[in-house]
């Protein structure tokens, strides 16, 4: 009947789910940020602390994620209202992370859009310093006849880093000069929002179709692009390089650092992705497995890529004659100068250039839209009765959708590049994210209680998870991020572009203006709804809240705190009921 309200629906099939939640968490971090982590941090020693973070926080909470979700059969918001009230700026900082990730992120496909139009050019015009773009200081490091020396190389601007800085980005001087909109970038950029739209329009219904090709295909690309590396001169140098560990730097907290942040991000964790997609499961799917399965293929393909990457760098590194580590490059520096000069030395150069661009867009694309799919299921199940009508949802996700487009905009002009930057370094920081763990497992493992959610595992599942998970969710998982996240804050380092700009303070400000805008809403909203809320709610609501905190305060840590606790109750006059049974229900109708 029209204007009733919709089913939200399940996936089509379990294939559907696997799918989505892999092109979600396979992404371009897979490809240009484990590689460089890797080599940069001790090589193949780098894959213990990688490990310790897979085991410690990766596995439990995306298995905690993708069963909430499931159980609540709601998104990433709503399920907090369920699961713990306290704790649903946990949901509305998640999702506002996913929003700055959404405006930001699809730019990188808009580039790589560029580049794949390009690949099909008689001649790749990243391989040549014939061009209306280019300076007296190119050089063009795939010529055959060029004989290349340090001096050279430092005096000089390769024709790859020209073609990216010049012609792509049309780079201004600072976030000072905006400057005006590049419109070759801006009509890519409609071309995969309007991709993007498409692909989610329908919900689940579209999106479990689309991720049948998204999702899949990319991998095809990468083992045609590994093969092709491996058997490229020089290939063994840069898998060694790749590879060969240095155990002295696992001594180095900026190496485990890096480590934990890589499984956050890689992961999808903390932001309500893995909720909304499994909040789509059937309540008997058996997510347990499904969190093995997934999480394995996520570190494998991180793993493989390395092997994708460092052949061609160590090829490109002996034909220029030059330490590996003189051409290794991290995320855009990877995908828009150091590869691409790589395949501009190889034969048929366009072939591989467009294998290597499709990877990159498909890659991004799974994860830009799935993304889009977790904000929309999160503000549709807040809003039922008004979003989720005959017709409404394409109407939601097209306003949606031209409000992150009209929000880029800057970010496609001369100095939109620093902007970028400010959005990646800040927004969605590692440090925004290990804050939201912290509080993650301290709601769901104290609060909610981690045994009932064992309790719920099992029922849904039929199979109790390990033990371990519910030490993780209690203790280790909490601790670690915190950890990691005081250490982040501690050995912060401003944000520099190229390694000689530097951002006036008004930008430095900007930036952490978009990093405390998630952070202070976890606080912010818990004590909104203890200290706001009318007569006895308020009083509920703060004796739970401070009978948890005591009871985890005792198993964490000695008598000291517990002594401290105690007399500021007493002084307070607030009771302590420690037995979870004897807590007074909160209404959260």
């Amino acid at each position: 009947m029209k204007g009733q309200i919709q089913e939200r629906g399940y996936w089509g099939s379990k294939a559907e789910f696997l799918l989505a939640v892999a092109g979600n968490v396979v992404g371009l971090g897979n490809v240009w940020r484990f590689p460089y982590l890797c080599y940069k941090n001790g090589g193949g020693a780098f894959l213990i602390p990688y490990l310790v973070f897979v085991v410690i926080c990766g596995v439990p909470l995306f298995l905690l994620e993708t069963a909430m979700g499931q159980y609540t059969q709601e998104g990433g918001i709503t399920c907090w209202h369920r699961l713990c009230p306290l704790a649903e700026g946990i949901g509305y900082a998640g999702q506002l992370i996913l929003l700055y990730g959404c405006i930001y992120y699809i730019i990188i496909l808009a580039w790589a859009l560029f580049y794949l139009l390009f690949s099909f050019s008689s001649q790749l015009p990243w391989a040549s310093c014939d061009n209306t773009w280019n300076t007296d200081n190119c050089v063009n490091l795939a010529a055959r006849n060029l004989t290349l020396n340090r001096t050279t190389l430092i005096n000089s601007t390769p024709a790859a880093t020209e073609f990216w800085e010049r012609r792509v980005l049309a780079l201004s001087g600072g976030i000072e000069e905006i400057g005006k909109i590049n419109w070759e970038i801006l009509l890519c950029l409609i071309v995969v929002w309007i991709i993007c739209y498409f692909c989610i329009w329908k919900g689940v219904k579209s999106t479990g179709k689309v991720v049948y090709f998204t999702a899949t295909f990319p991998y095809v690309m990468l083992l045609v692009l590994l093969i092709r590396g491996l058997t490229l001169p020089g290939a063994l140098q840069g898998v060694v390089f790749y590879l060969y560990p240095e155990p002295a730097r696992l001594a180095d907290p900026q190496v485990w650092m890096e480590a934990g942040t890589q499984i956050f991000f890689s992961y999808s964790l903390c932001c309500g992705t893995l909720v909304a997609l499994g909040s789509y499961n059937q309540y008997n799917n058996n997510c347990y497995r499904d969190c093995w399965l997934l999480c394995l293929l996520n570190s494998s393909t991180s793993f493989v890529a390395g092997f994708a990457v460092f052949s061609v760098l160590g090829f490109m590194a002996q034909e220029q004659g030059v330490p590996i580590e003189e051409v290794a490059e991290s995320g855009p520096g990877l995908a828009f100068i150091a590869y691409p000069q790589a395949v501009a030395m190889m034969p048929f150069p366009q072939l591989w250039a467009v294998c290597f661009f499709i990877m990159i867009i498909l890659l991004g694309l799974d994860s830009q839209f799935v993304g889009i799919e977790s904000v929309i299921t999160s503000v549709m199940d807040l809003f039922p009765v008004v979003l989720r009508r005959a017709g409404r949802r394409e109407i939601f996700l097209l306003i949606f959708c031209l409000t992150c487009f009209f929000g880029e905009l800057i970010i496609v002009t001369e100095g939109g590049m620093y902007v970028f930057q400010l959005f990646d370094y800040y927004a969605c920081n590692g440090a925004c994210v290990l804050f939201l763990s912290v509080f993650e497992s301290l709601a769901m493992g104290w609060i909610f209680g981690a045994e009932k959610m064992f309790d719920i595992i099992e029922d849904m599942t039929k199979s109790r998870p390990n033990y371990i998970f519910m030490l993780c969710w209690k203790y280790l998982t909490p601790l670690i991020s915190l950890v990691s996240f005081i250490y982040s804050i501690v050995e912060y380092q401003p944000l520099t572009f190229n390694r000689w700009y530097v951002y006036p303070d008004w930008g430095y400000a900007l930036g952490w203006l978009l990093a405390l805008s998630s952070i202070l809403l976890v606080p912010g909203w818990a004590l909104s709804q203890m200290f706001v809320g009318k007569g006895s709610m308020k009083q509920v609501r703060m004796k739970m809240f401070i009978n948890h905190i005591y009871a985890f305060c005792r198993h964490f840590y000695p008598k000291i705190l517990t002594l401290l606790l105690r007399y500021t109750l007493s002084v307070h006059s607030f009771p302590l009921d420690l037995n979870r049974e004897n807590l007074p229900k909160i209404d959260t109708n």
